[in-house]
């Protein structure tokens, strides 16, 4: 599971996903508004992340709400740091007084297709 986890971690829009979760849950729209990519790309990104155990979804209306599992990324971190014979305590909390970080400035260049407006 380790080696999956560093997989999903290797892309740079998953690793933000996961930055931005850290400071709390967001829907998938949420999401999706601070990149500027497709809304079907945000899901693909997030359906791998959750089917490794990095986000969890829990739908609750019309909306699907994404959270970070910190325990299964510490545990990645752990083992890895066990493997290369670094064995330290990994822990993992939020950072006090975090605000969720601002959107991915490249979003300003996101192209408003007809599709995308709802």
């Amino acid at each position: 599971m380790v080696d999956k986890v560093f997989a999903a971690l290797a892309s740079e829009s998953r690793r933000q996903i996961l930055a931005y979760l850290a400071d709390g849950e967001l829907t998938a729209g949420e999401i999706a508004a601070r990149f500027a990519m497709s809304k079907p790309a945000i899901s693909k990104h997030l359906q791998l992340l959750e089917a490794v155990g990095l986000v969890t979804s829990d739908k609750r209306g019309q909306f699907v709400w994404y959270s970070i599992e910190r325990e299964a990324l510490t545990g990645a971190v752990q083992a890895f740091l066990k493997m290369v014979g670094a064995d330290a305590a990994v822990t993992f909390a939020p950072r006090p007084g975090a605000t969720s970080p601002p959107p991915d400035p490249r979003s300003a260049r996101r192209i408003d297709r007809p599709r995308d407006r709802a």
